[in-house]
C-alpha cells in the first residue's frame, strides 16, 4: 500500500527522527528509502522487545522515535512494551504489520489476534486497510505526538 517514499514522506511530515524495526517481508520494502533518508535514522534490532528498550532510549535523550514491527513481533515484544508505555510512562508510537489482514477468509491467528491486544493494553489505534486511508497515517502519529499519548497504526498486509 505504502512505497518507501510514501512512508519516508509521511514519517518526516509526522516528525520522526528515527525507526526502529524488525521488519517483515512487507515493510521490508521500505528499507532503502529509509536508509537512505536524510532526516531519518534507521535502526535495526535483533528482537522486537529490544525495539521498545531502544525507543525509548532514543525518546528520553531526545528524540522522536517509531517503533515499527509485524504483529507477531508485537505479541513477543509485550512486557517490554509494558514497560516502557506503561511503568516508565514514555508516549511511544508504533506502526504495526497487521500480517493476513488483506487475505480472504484468513485462519492466521496473528490477524485474529492484532485488535484485541492493542484493545486489551489500552492503546489507541488506527487500522489502515485501504488505499484511501494513507493520509491517516501521519495525521494519527501527528496527533499523537502533539498529546503526548502512546499509540499504534496497524497497517493492513497481504494481496492487493
Amino acid at each position: 500500500m505504502f512505497t518507501g517514499s510514501d512512508i519516508v514522506e509521511a514519517l518526516i511530515t509526522a516528525g520522526f527522527t528515527h525507526v526502529v524495526w524488525l521488519p517483515d517481508s512487507a515493510i521490508g520494502l521500505w528499507e532503502e528509502a529509509l536508509e537512505s533518508s536524510s532526516r531519518i535514522t534507521l535502526v535495526r534490532v535483533c528482537r522486537e522487545g529490544e525495539a521498545w528498550a531502544v525507543a525509548a532510549g532514543l525518546y528520553v535523550g531526545g528524540k522522536t522515535p517509531l517503533v515499527v514491527m509485524q504483529t507477531t513481533g508485537l505479541f513477543e515484544s509485550g512486557d517490554a512494551l509494558r514497560n516502557v508505555l506503561f511503568d516508565m510512562e514514555l508516549p511511544l508510537l508504533a506502526l504495526i504489520g497487521a500480517r493476513s489482514w488483506l487475505v480472504p477468509d484468513s485462519t492466521d491467528s496473528a490477524r485474529r489476534f492484532a485488535e484485541p491486544i492493542l484493545k486489551a493494553w489500552g492503546i489507541e489505534y488506527r487500522l489502515i486497510a485501504r488505499p484511501e486511508d494513507k493520509p491517516l497515517l501521519a495525521e494519527f502519529f501527528v496527533e499523537h505526538l502533539k498529546s503526548g499519548s502512546p499509540g499504534a497504526v496497524l497497517l493492513a498486509e497481504g494481496p492487493p
